[in-house]
């Protein structure tokens, strides 16, 4: 029992090793091989989990911990895994460089196995450094195109990393272990305790794509190939992110309600939530308004995490989950799309929820997931986050109005979003000049159908999931999951009422009732036909009314369209003010070392003055 971690990490790297060695003409055992050692991963983690807690010790110590938390996020981890390794047997195939991609996913698959068991903090960043490395070259096999967003995200995360050591170097100083569950801080005690969890939060930020370390993720969303966004930004990131984040404030750090280490997060957490749904609403390409939603909900997780009381903290990692599942969803939904259209603009689509069917309903379910409505998981996870919120105002907060404002609107913002995509890429009328339906001479509308079951059996069961874990929130994903990885630190009870199998048995039944009717009303004597009427005036019948534009006016509001002028000059890239900064000062230095004598001499006598003015004064 005790060498089961072992082999869950030891496994996806030697059959990396395996595939990146096998013929290119063997083409087929490159996907045989990563789906057999995905499921055989899957497996192995399901064994550890059942037999949580307990630890793999090395020379005396605890290098390896199995509990609850760990278990749980390494299960479902491996999950992805063989979903998303099965999706790309269908995605990327005639692609070039296979093996190198399928050797990647399992050694990805490795690292995060290994970060999410790692029980030191060296093993922990040695894993987590690792992963930023397959991370950079996942994205750079996107092609040539590649290249700018891959070097950004290694910036950015290798940036995160150097942050997360300075963060491990203090908590050495501090307690003489590098041991994670021997490690308990309070964040209020002195200075160095605070920085240190800042600096190990950075990186959780960062992984998770929380603001203001999240803009490698929709360049990332654009140049990568589609499987490595569902895979990495959309589920295994999030998992490990958040997975850290709730490591430090669960255990190794102690932060209460209302702290300033709780209001730091609290605040992440509403600015992300805000910020990234409003640039999300404006945008007209499906992958990247998929990737800047994949920040927005980051904000829900650091939000729940960040009220510090049991049901926020609850809400906070099943809302971890529940995003893994329905943005890996929407992403290969977006893929189905763009792998049959060869297109991902929202305005060159149209007219796809009947020649797409299976990838129609997936898409739909997950949208609606991540919009919060129920009875879906994600409606739960969001309910739950609220609840902690308005817990926080009868603990004395005077911010909670804030906090639960941001939260719902960004709820309500993300629903709106989702209409423009469902109607733009699946219901909009379609058109001749839409590449969707003429691509092509002599191409007719007829040779875009579904994909492949490779392709639409993970989204459907992604979709089920969606569902599954809305219905039955209490009976299974907190029953097993999550209420366990908090260490019974105290009872999750809701503040309200939510039946969700009475609640989803009813909305059936509604929809049940108004199909009926629909259908009862389709004859000819019932049905007339009016003319598209919009804000007081008509269109020609000829001429649909596309989606890809919904709240583009949002842009005309004076204060609003300055900050979007600012985003789209990038003002708020931290890669891109770093490239600023750094150019500042190197043009700076260029101006002082000019190569002219008097310059030199001039900053000799400034030093030297400096110098005689210490010694005196000291």
């Amino acid at each position: 029992m005790l060498e089961l971690p072992i082999i869950a990490i030891a496994l996806p790297f030697i059959a990396g090793l395996a595939v990146i060695c096998i013929p290119k003409r063997l083409r087929p055992a490159h996907e045989i091989l990563s789906i057999v050692t995905s499921c055989a991963v899957l497996v192995l983690t399901w064994l550890c989990f059942t037999r949580a807690p307990f630890h793999w010790v090395y020379r005396g110590s605890p290098v390896l911990r199995i509990d609850h938390l760990s278990g749980f996020v390494s299960l479902f981890i491996a999950f992805f895994s063989v979903l998303i390794t099965i999706y790309s047997a269908g995605f990327m195939k005639g692609k070039e460089r296979l093996n190198e991609y399928y050797a990647y996913i399992l050694w990805t698959l490795g690292g995060a196995i290994g970060a999410a068991f790692s029980n030191n903090l060296i093993l922990l960043l040695i894993f987590w450094g690792f992963l930023g490395a397959t991370l950079y070259i996942l994205i750079s096999l996107g092609g040539p195109d590649s290249a700018y967003a891959a070097k950004k995200t290694f910036i950015i995360i290798g940036g995160s990393d150097a942050a997360m050591l300075l963060g491990i170097a203090i908590i050495w100083y501090m307690t003489g272990s590098f041991t994670m569950d021997a490690i308990h801080l309070p964040v209020n005690a002195g200075l160095l305790a605070p920085v240190a969890f800042l600096c190990l939060a950075i990186g959780a930020f960062a992984k998770a794509g929380a603001m203001p370390f999240h803009t490698w993720i929709p360049d990332s969303s654009e140049a990568a190939p589609l499987p490595v966004m569902a895979y990495l930004p959309a589920s295994l990131d999030k998992l490990l992110g958040i997975y850290l984040l709730a490591r430090l404030t669960l255990e190794m750090f102690v932060i209460t309600q209302n702290s300033l280490m709780s209001t730091v997060l609290l605040a992440v957490g509403s600015v992300t939530i805000i910020a990234a749904v409003m640039m999300a609403l404006v945008q007209h390409n499906f992958k990247r308004l998929l990737a800047y939603h994949a920040v927005s909900q980051v904000g829900y997780m650091v939000l729940g995490l960040g009220t510090a009381n049991p049901i926020g903290i609850a809400g906070g990692l099943f809302h971890m989950v529940n995003h893994a599942i329905y943005k890996a969803c929407l992403f290969l939904s977006s893929g189905s799309v763009e792998h049959r259209t060869h297109t991902a603009e929202l305005d060159e689509l149209g007219g796809l929820a009947r020649l797409m069917p299976l990838t129609f309903v997936a898409c739909l379910i997950a949208s609606l997931s991540i919009s919060g409505v129920p009875p879906f998981n994600g409606f739960f996870s969001k309910w739950m986050v609220y609840q902690a919120v308005v817990e926080l105002g009868r603990s004395g907060s005077k911010a909670w109005v804030l906090w639960l404002v941001v939260a719902m609107f960004g709820s309500a913002l993300t629903l709106a979003s989702f209409m423009k995509v469902i109607y733009s890429a699946f219901l909009s009328p379609r058109t001749t000049n839409d590449p969707a339906t003429n691509r092509g001479a002599g191409e007719r509308r007829t040779t875009i159908k579904e994909v492949s079951p490779l392709m639409w059996l993970p989204q459907l069961v992604l979709a089920s999931l969606c569902l599954a874990f809305g219905i039955f929130a209490w009976q299974i994903p907190l029953k097993w999951f999550v209420v366990p990885s908090m260490n019974n630190t105290a009872a999750v009870s809701t503040i309200g009422i939510w039946d969700a199998p009475l609640a989803a048995a009813l909305m059936i039944v509604g929809l049940g009732l108004g199909l009926a009717i629909f259908l009862g009303t389709r004859s000819r004597a019932t049905q007339r036909r009016s003319e598209i009427f919009i804000g007081g005036g008509t269109l020609d019948d000829c001429s649909g009314v596309k989606g890809a534009s919904f709240y583009n006016t949002v842009k005309d509001v004076p204060m609003l369209g300055a900050l979007y002028k600012l985003a789209e000059k990038k003002v708020f890239d931290i890669y891109e003010d770093g490239n600023r900064a750094v150019s500042i000062c190197t043009k700076f230095l260029q101006w002082l070392h000019n190569g002219i004598l008097s310059t030199y001499m001039v900053w000799s006598i400034i030093g030297m003055a400096a110098m005689f003015i210490i010694l005196f004064f000291k």
